[in-house]
């Protein structure tokens, strides 16, 4: 454990992301953006890492920016006060990295959603690739209930991310809907009790871990650049993403266990 905002843990080829300021529902402030954007550059940049999950600590999965602390701070309200506040007005690309809106962690990323997720915590989720919450968590972007605008990339990603009338119901109204919900919207993989969250989360993480890493980046790398696109120029880009991966030595090594009747070992390259 760690009094950091935000920290990281690896376990085999997992990366685990813990949010970590239960007292505040785990609300975003400079420090918790700052931390959490150096996680997922760690991610990244470490090719031992295949897969990260990233959870709360505490009740709540993430509340949304803090809105005593960071909101003031980017609107000019307060002035900055530490180096966690000075490092977030000299860059404002931290909080794109730290909601994963523009950033890219080129590995896919699974929320492991302990409770609520709302606001700026909704926006992290939107950024990830593979869902399972707790079957107590509510999930909302309630920015438009205080007048601000849901800038992590929610009038983005949730119009394709749910059906159209949906996404706008909750974009418009701010209102917060349950776990189940969510499920039935398509918007998560699963819904388990509180208790199952991270092992079903990492059960699912070390299952994608297994596979071949390079494989599972370009195709994930694939479906999200083919995205909305027409069909011929998807299937165009599809190739461009899939030719790579079969001149590997991983793609040599998967038919080969399968002939041989063994487990694969497959080593990035």
């Amino acid at each position: 454990m760690t009094d950091s905002a935000a920290w990281m843990k690896t376990d085999g080829h997992v990366a685990i992301v813990h949010l970590n300021r239960p007292a505040a529902r785990n609300a975003l402030d400079p420090r918790m953006l700052v931390e959490l954007a150096d996680c997922w550059i760690r991610v990244r940049d470490d090719a031992d890492i295949r897969v990260a999950v990233v959870t709360g600590t505490g009740g709540a999965f993430c509340s949304g920016a803090d809105l005593g602390r960071l909101i003031p701070l980017v609107s000019g309200g307060r002035p900055p006060e530490d180096e966690w506040d000075r490092r977030v007005l000299a860059d404002r690309d931290i909080l794109g990295t730290a909601l994963l809106r523009t950033f890219d962690v080129v590995k896919p990323v699974i929320a492991a959603i302990n409770g609520h997720a709302i606001a700026g915590g909704m926006e992290l989720v939107q950024g990830t690739d593979l869902r399972i919450a707790s079957s107590a968590a509510r999930f909302g972007v309630q920015e438009v209930k205080w007048a601000i605008f849901p800038g992590g990339g929610s009038t983005v990603r949730l119009p394709r991310q749910l059906p159209f009338a949906r996404a706008m119901e909750l974009l418009l109204t701010g209102d917060l809907i349950d776990a189940g919900t969510a499920l039935d919207y398509g918007f998560l993989n699963g819904v388990v009790a509180p208790e199952e969250v991270l092992p079903a989360a990492l059960d699912l993480a070390r299952r994608i871990a297994a596979n071949g890493p390079i494989a599972v980046q370009a195709i994930r790398a694939s479906a999200r650049a083919c995205l909305g696109r027409p069909e011929s120029e998807a299937m165009e880009m599809e190739s461009r993403f899939a030719a790579p991966v079969f001149r590997t030595e991983d793609a040599r090594e998967g038919p080969r266990a399968f002939m041989e009747k063994r487990a694969p070992v497959f080593r990035g390259r």
